[in-house]
């Protein structure tokens, strides 16, 4: 069962439990909330990054996993630069994630580069119990 923490105007935030379908209900939620904003164009990109992000979390950590979605407009104050889609994806893990060259053949090691090679910033935080690994998106038209 997902906990849904907010989903008003300009943000979205659930949590999920640590389970093997929470990458399934993430990324529904997620595209779901994108259609609601219509931003179906970051549509594919943002839904591949949370799924590589949480399943991650689900590798690793052993509790509730969180995601949320900001919508960021430098017109209303909450950005700097343009448009933009700041994604956020928690667990209680504090160690933070490494990227890590993968061969050919595995079957895994390419969720960072993925984030790191589609998202226009991304990085680590720490909170209070754990760690946040968070990128953002240019939003295109806006």
């Amino acid at each position: 069962m997902i906990g849904v923490i907010d989903t008003d105007g300009e943000r979205a935030e659930w949590a999920f439990p640590a389970e093997p379908g929470a990458v399934r209900t993430a990324r529904h939620a997620v595209r779901g909330t994108l259609r609601a904003w219509g931003l179906e164009a970051v549509g594919d990109v943002t839904v591949l990054l949370v799924s590589e992000l949480v399943t991650n979390s689900l590798r690793y950590a052993s509790g509730p996993i969180g995601v949320a979605l900001v919508r960021r407009d430098p017109a209303n104050g909450t950005s700097t630069a343009g448009p933009a889609l700041l994604v956020e994806v928690s667990d209680p893990l504090p160690d933070p994630p490494r990227e890590r060259a993968a061969g050919a053949d595995d079957e895994g090691g390419r969720g960072l580069h993925l984030v790191a090679a589609s998202a226009q910033r991304w990085g680590t935080r720490h909170g209070k119990t754990g760690k946040t690994v968070w990128f953002e998106l240019a939003l295109p038209g806006e």
